[in-house]
């Protein structure tokens, strides 16, 4: 019998502290893919209380952004990040299989949303198709 893969994204897979965006931010590596800008940062992963404690308990966290300043109305700034989270969620299956080849190592991923204008569905699951597979090349090295 085959085993059906679940394609989730749960609370403690998402990057919600301003904390960890800003450490992503500032310290962590970026590469562009036009229209999204990929933050991240590979960090060994700690095994502590604390950790679980903050829900740092996935080895993969994962956040979306969108600019104000290109998208005024807050409609079509909520739809995008929904694309985007959609998509990642769906191809996300490539960068954890790689992630599990390296143990005990945690990736913070974050994608900034850089076009000015509302993109299409098959735009989005292509972009950050080819994103994944980006980051997974520079995991591999």
């Amino acid at each position: 019998m085959e085993e059906k893969t679940r394609y989730t994204l749960r609370s403690n897979e998402r990057i919600k502290a301003r904390k960890s965006i800003e450490e992503i931010f500032n310290s962590g590596e970026s590469f562009s893919l036009y229209p999204l800008r990929v933050f991240f940062i590979l960090e060994k992963q700690a095994n502590n209380k604390d950790a679980a404690f903050n829900g740092r308990n996935s080895s993969l966290q994962f956040g979306v952004g969108v600019s104000k300043k290109n998208f005024k109305k807050a409609v079509d700034r909520n739809r995008i990040k929904r694309l985007i989270r959609e998509a990642y969620r769906l191809q996300k299956k490539v960068i954890a299989q790689a992630l599990d080849v390296k143990k005990e190592r945690c990736l913070k991923l974050f994608i900034l949303y850089t076009g000015n204008e509302l993109p299409e569905h098959t735009l989005i699951n292509q972009k950050v198709g080819e994103t994944l597979d980006r980051l997974q090349r520079k995991l591999e090295l």
